[in-house]
């Protein structure tokens, strides 16, 4: 009896372990960067918001910078400045300040954006 309860149980422990699967696009998703059609109410306000507005907010304005609203940080954007401080170029002072460099798909996103004209979409 004890035999082929300990048999059942080993056959019933591998059933349900034989019928468990991975899905590999959840195991690894990729991690592409998609910069085709970027726009600024979905992707761009995102970043900027979650990266930038706790010091470049309308309330806040370190720096005489706010970049709150689509106004404001096309501002930054015409006059070159928001690309060469998430870049971190030379010459200005890198944002986020005392903070790593954004993620390179991010600064990819908002690069595109520019590049199309910086659309208020």
């Amino acid at each position: 009896m004890l035999k082929s309860s300990l048999l059942f149980l080993l056959s019933l422990t591998w059933l349900v372990t034989a019928c468990y699967y991975d899905v590999e696009e959840e195991l690894y998703p990729t991690l592409e960067c998609l910069t085709d059609n970027v726009n600024y109410s979905e992707e761009v306000l995102s970043i900027i918001s979650t990266n930038c507005y706790s010091c470049h907010n309308a309330a806040s304005n370190f720096g005489n910078v706010t970049l709150e609203g689509y106004a404001a940080l096309k501002a930054r954007v015409d006059n070159g400045q928001l690309l060469k401080v998430i870049r971190h170029e030379s010459g200005v002072s890198p944002m986020p300040q005392n903070q790593p460099q954004l993620v390179a798909c991010d600064i990819a996103k908002i690069e595109a954006w520019v590049a199309a004209g910086a659309p208020n979409n």
